[in-house]
């Protein structure tokens, strides 16, 4: 993986798009001013906490002694989950909060932005591949900042494609990301069979 494919996975992972609605309903009652503001604390916050995982996670796994393929095929596994819940989406949702609230850290940032499906990818990837951790930060804020200026910019967006809009959109990014998904999981398994060929 390049920095550029794992900038598409991480964007289609955040999400922006699905998150859109959710963003205005829990912002919606904040004054207009005020809620940019929030809106740029919660993006940092998410960034901060995604950077964190993402050089503080491979000393994690290291410990846990697993092994690459083990965190390919699992990573796969997560990522086709986040695909099956953005192509068929549950509107189900817990996170509303009083009228005139305003959130702090949760929902926004966490879970909505910086999630346990991101959290645990960029892990993954940084695993995978120790050495290009430059090319992993680069990635990380391109898909943030392509993220940020989504949500940023929300209210123009919902009025440009609307609401089957979204839902659309969202759909081909879960379908996206299920074939990313699916060529992990094949990666990971022809590097599994390959490592037992080698021990004999």
């Amino acid at each position: 993986m390049d920095m550029v494919s794992a900038a598409v996975m991480l964007f289609l992972i955040m999400d922006p798009m699905g998150n859109l609605p959710i963003f205005s309903s829990i912002l919606r009652h904040i004054e207009k001013k005020r809620r940019r503001k929030i809106l740029i604390r919660e993006l940092l916050i998410a960034l901060a906490v995604m950077m964190l995982f993402l050089y503080a996670g491979q000393v994690i796994l290291n410990f846990l002694s697993l092994q690459r393929e083990a965190i390919s095929i699992s990573g796969s596994i997560i990522l086709f989950l986040i695909a099956l819940k953005m192509i068929f989406p549950s509107h189900e949702s817990s996170t509303s909060l009083a009228a005139g609230e305003e959130p702090l850290i949760v929902p926004l940032a966490i879970p909505m932005l910086a999630g346990p499906s991101i959290l645990a990818t960029l892990i993954l990837i940084a695993h995978q591949s120790p050495d290009k951790m430059l090319d992993w930060t680069l990635a990380l804020l391109i898909a943030w900042g392509a993220s940020a200026f989504i949500l940023m910019f929300g209210e123009l967006f919902e009025k440009l494609v609307g609401d089957r809009g979204l839902a659309a959109i969202e759909r081909l990014m879960g379908m996206l990301l299920m074939m990313i998904s699916v060529q992990m999981f094949l990666n990971g398994l022809v590097s599994y069979f390959e490592h037992i060929k080698s021990g004999y």
